[in-house]
């Protein structure tokens, strides 16, 4: 590796860096430009940068570390989008018939149908892509659950303007907690989810194994526990910061899961090498 090739992989490395900082100056820009000039012109431009500003940064530190991967840009930003889109879709349709709100085990209901939604929307959005590569897979799963997340947290946003009739303060306080929680859930669910289903798929085709299906449960499990944990932390201890601390605490074991595959994922073996494929 020369010189040059050195200085270009650590810059790119560090690109997520200066992708959020950017995002971030401008989020800040336009929300004092809006509350000083009291133009409500900009709340659109606000939510959408807020919403989408943490899924973007997380999805480009995992691509910009692909070097066993030939995942390109507009795969990744179309899985983004498409996926992300599919499953919000999906789970708007399927949850009102499904789901029973007294039920108290409905959360796990709400994960079977999220996570199912989420996978099906990478495998249909990825299905010009032999599934050989773990890498490949990873980065595809949380590039659609973080299309996911910035999606249902536009809807949270907009439900939270409405309940606390235009509270700007309200607003951007579930704004700044989901952005905040986005790289703990829906991300690194499917991540985990597509990564174990690239890894144990081969030639053109899906493979449904064993493996796949315990994987599905496992994430199922952790969503479940995402939702319905905290109102169980707040019961037993009368925590005002109880949605923040299960949450954490369940992302965290999530994560640790996610970077486990990622590891594995970037050791030179045979089945994580992928050639080169056509955008979807």
């Amino acid at each position: 590796m020369t010189g040059t090739d050195t200085v270009y992989q650590a810059t790119s490395r560090t690109a997520w860096i200066k992708v959020f900082f950017a995002g971030l100056g401008v989020y800040f820009l336009s929300l004092i430009v809006m509350v000083f000039t009291s133009n409500t012109n900009l709340f659109p431009t606000v939510v959408l940068i807020g919403n989408f500003l943490v899924p973007v940064t997380f999805i480009a530190f995992f691509y910009e570390r692909r070097h066993l991967s030939k995942l390109d840009i507009p795969t990744t930003a179309s899985v983004f989008l498409y996926g992300g889109f599919l499953g919000v879709l999906a789970s708007a349709i399927l949850e009102p018939f499904l789901v029973r709100p007294s039920d108290p085990f409905s959360v796990f209901m709400i994960g079977l149908i999220e996570e199912g939604a989420k996978i099906a929307g990478v495998m249909w959005i990825a299905r010009r892509r032999r599934p050989v590569s773990e890498v490949d897979g990873l980065i595809i799963g949380v590039a659609a659950g973080m299309g996911f997340a910035a999606l249902e947290s536009m809807g949270y946003t907009f439900t939270e303007f409405l309940s606390s009739q235009g509270s700007l303060s309200a607003t951007v306080g579930t704004m700044l907690l989901r952005g905040v929680l986005s790289p703990f859930g829906h991300g690194t669910w499917t991540g985990i989810l597509a990564s174990v289903l690239f890894q144990e798929s081969t030639g053109n085709q899906y493979r449904i194994t064993r493996r796949v299906i315990w994987a599905y449960l496992f994430v199922v499990l952790l969503h479940g526990l995402w939702d319905g944990l905290p109102p169980v932390v707040e019961f037993l201890f009368s925590s005002n910061l109880s949605v923040l601390i299960a949450q954490a605490a369940v992302g965290i074991a999530g994560f640790a899961v996610l970077w486990k595959h990622w590891q594995r994922a970037q050791r030179p073996h045979p089945s994580n090498q992928a050639p080169r494929q056509e955008s979807v």
